[in-house]
């Protein structure tokens, strides 16, 4: 029987889209680069290499300028279009294994254009360049210069993505807090103000629950703060069950006090993650023997729901959510309170 390898998966190749009409250009452009160990795809027009484009995500396109249908110039303009709606959709929320959506992903560097042309005039080069070519080469091909040009923009974009992977990482450790493994106010302060302006584009309900832990000091007091971070981190993960929806935040606001960011949420969507919200913390039956309410530890919780206008703050949302969070520790706290904005 054969051994076994028990080493790490190698990675692929990076994958080329070859574009280009002639098909002699085409098979020359793919034993050339499958020499050096690429994957090749291929297009005859603008408008396949669009399609295939989205379809396999290359890591370099290979453009000829000149091609019926959809030229190259206008193809490579298409792709920097779609480069740019990808980029927007990955501002979103990004879900990891055991974690909570993430909101500080950043815009991915677009796939590199390298164009293939038997123009050379100074008009040509910069339309190239305008329309988002990260580099041009000349017919007759000089096989030397495209082997290291198309290697180049390839080490280069690898580059960049582990860059762009370890700011991510940096930026998300930046807005977590270390103890909850939940945002941190940074964090918060951050997706509030964004999902404000999205919620404002889309005329559309944002709501806010602040969420306190009814008499946490004696808590403290009765079994030390080292219990007491416990009991933080299990309520941080009981409050992270209830807010599951893709754009959903919860950040330890300050203290014992934690803030829950529901887009796209009108008032009932907000009372039943409220509700569900209580129901966890109240599953895990923390014992709390200095609670006026329960034997148990309990949330005291404020919500607040408003459709972001034009002369609307973000504060005023907080502070909304603030007062009903104030009045139902008021009456007798272990319940939520929804409170109408003016």
């Amino acid at each position: 029987m054969p051994a076994m390898n028990n080493g790490p998966c190698q990675p692929e190749p990076p994958l080329i889209l070859i574009v280009d009409d002639e098909k002699m250009m085409r098979i020359l452009l793919r034993r050339a680069l499958e020499k050096e160990g690429y994957r090749v795809v291929e297009a005859t027009n603008g408008q396949e290499a669009i399609d295939a484009y989205q379809r396999i995500k290359p890591d370099l396109v290979l453009l000829d300028a000149m091609m019926p249908i959809v030229d190259g110039f206008t193809c490579c303009a298409q792709l920097q279009s779609l480069n740019n709606d990808n980029s927007e959709k990955n501002l979103s929320y990004s879900k990891g294994s055991g974690q909570q959506d993430s909101p500080w992903e950043i815009r991915e560097r677009p796939t590199p254009v390298l164009i293939v042309t038997g123009l050379e005039d100074a008009e040509s080069v910069d339309r190239a360049f305008e329309v988002g070519a990260t580099d041009y080469i000349t017919k007759p091909i000089h096989w030397a210069v495209l082997r290291q040009r198309v290697r180049r923009l390839i080490e280069q974009a690898q580059l960049y993505k582990q860059l762009e992977a370890a700011n991510q990482e940096l930026r998300r450790i930046a807005c977590l807090d270390g103890l909850t493994q939940v945002a941190n106010r940074r964090g918060f302060d951050e997706t509030l103000d964004r999902e404000w302006r999205r919620m404002g584009r889309e005329q559309a309900s944002l709501s806010l629950i602040l969420c306190d832990v009814d008499f946490f000091k004696g808590f403290n007091d009765s079994y030390g703060h080292l219990a007491g971070d416990i009991c933080l981190q299990q309520v941080a993960a009981a409050i992270q069950v209830a807010a599951k929806r893709a754009g959903d935040l919860v950040a330890r606001y300050g203290g014992e006090e934690f803030a829950v960011i529901l887009p796209n949420s009108p008032e009932a969507g907000a009372i039943h993650v409220a509700q569900e919200i209580r129901a966890n913390v109240a599953a895990i039956k923390i014992e709390h023997p200095k609670s006026e309410v329960s034997q148990y530890v309990t949330l005291s919780l404020g919500i607040a729901c408003i459709i972001p206008l034009p002369n609307y703050e973000p504060r005023m949302l907080i502070d909304t959510a603030d007062k009903a969070l104030y009045q139902a520790k008021a009456t007798g706290r272990d319940r939520f309170i929804l409170s109408k904005l003016g």
